[in-house]
C-alpha cells in the first residue's frame, strides 16, 4: 500500500469528539421505563387489595347473618323458659358488622306462629330497636298478637259479661251466654266493638237480642232492669293481669276471625325478670 493511501487511525476520544448514546440504549432509559410499569401497576394493585378486602366484609357479613339468628333464638327461648323446639324466626336490618361492632343493633325483628306467654296463646310479631349486645335495656320494642275465638274467650273470662262463646266477625265480637231474669235462664247475645283504653281492652256493644229477639239498646234497662243497663254501656276491662307485666295493650282489633292485640314492650323487660311475670289490675 503506498504512502499515499495510508488508512488514517480513529481519532482517540476526547472533549471535542464526545461519545455519543444511541436512543433507547441508556441507563437512564431504562429506570424510567420500569418506573412506568411500576406505576401503571400500581392501580391495580390497589383494586385487588380493595376486591380482597370486600370480599373478607361480605363473607363476615353472611357469617354474621348466619350465627346471630341462633345466637338470639337461644337467648329468647332461655329467657322466656320456651320449649327447646319453639320456632321462631330472627330478622336484623341493616348491615350488621357495623352495628356487631359498635355493641347495638339497630333492629331486630322476633316473629313466631304460636308461642304461649302467661296462658296466652298466640302468632306474635315483635320488633325491637336499640338492642345491646353486652346487656343493657332496649330502647323500645312495639309489636302485635294474634289470638284466635277461643284465646280472646279466655280474656273475657273474669268480666261480668255473660260469656260461653265468643265469634269473631270483623270488625265486632259476639259475646253468648245466658243470664237468669225471674230464676228463669235466658240465652242473650251480644256484638261489641273491642279497643283499647289506657292499656284497657274496651268493648262498645252495638247490638243485643235475648231468646233470638233483637232488642232495641234503649229498651233494655226497662226490660232488664241493672243487668240490662250493664250490657248495654261500654265495658272497660283490664287485662294486665293475663300477660306479661312489660307488656301493655296499646290497641285492639279484629281482622277477620282474628283479633289483633297492639303492645308496647317495656325495654326493660331484657333486664328486669319481675317484667315477664303477670301483670296486675287495680283492686276494686
Amino acid at each position: 500500500m503506498s504512502e499515499d493511501n495510508r488508512t488514517l487511525p480513529y481519532p482517540e476520544p476526547d472533549a471535542e469528539h464526545p461519545t455519543l448514546v444511541l436512543p433507547g440504549t441508556g441507563t437512564d432509559h431504562g429506570t424510567t421505563r420500569a418506573s412506568g410499569r411500576r406505576r401503571r401497576r400500581w392501580p391495580w394493585v390497589v383494586l385487588i387489595v380493595v376486591i380482597v378486602l370486600a370480599g373478607f366484609v361480605v363473607a363476615a357479613e353472611f357469617v354474621a347473618r348466619a350465627i346471630l339468628p341462633g345466637i338470639v333464638r337461644s337467648l329468647v327461648i332461655d329467657q322466656l323458659d320456651l320449649p327447646a323446639d319453639q320456632q321462631l324466626e330472627v330478622d336484623a336490618d341493616g348491615i350488621l358488622l357495623p352495628q356487631l361492632i359498635g355493641g347495638r343493633l339497630d333492629s331486630l325483628r322476633l316473629s313466631t306462629d304460636a308461642v304461649t306467654l302467661e296462658g296466652i296463646t298466640g302468632a306474635v310479631d315483635v320488633t325491637a330497636t336499640g338492642v345491646p349486645l353486652r346487656g343493657g335495656d332496649l330502647a323500645g320494642a312495639q309489636g302485635t298478637i294474634r289470638i284466635d275465638e277461643d284465646q280472646f274467650t279466655s280474656l273475657l273470662a273474669t268480666t261480668d259479661l255473660p260469656v260461653e262463646t265468643v265469634a269473631l266477625d270483623e270488625p265486632n265480637a259476639t259475646v253468648s251466654g245466658s243470664i237468669t231474669v225471674l230464676g228463669l235462664a235466658v240465652p242473650i247475645s251480644l256484638t261489641l266493638t273491642p279497643g283499647a283504653l289506657e292499656g284497657d281492652l274496651e268493648l262498645t256493644p252495638v247490638s243485643l237480642s235475648i231468646g233470638g229477639i233483637e232488642i232495641d239498646a234503649s229498651q233494655v234497662g226497662s226490660d232488664l232492669g241493672s243487668v240490662g243497663a250493664d250490657l248495654t254501656r261500654p265495658q272497660r276491662i283490664c287485662i294486665a293481669d293475663q300477660l306479661p307485666a312489660g307488656l301493655t295493650l296499646t290497641g285492639l282489633e279484629i281482622d277477620g276471625s282474628v283479633a289483633v292485640i297492639d303492645i308496647d314492650v317495656d325495654g326493660a323487660i331484657v333486664t328486669d325478670e319481675s317484667l315477664l311475670e303477670k301483670g296486675t289490675c287495680p283492686a276494686g
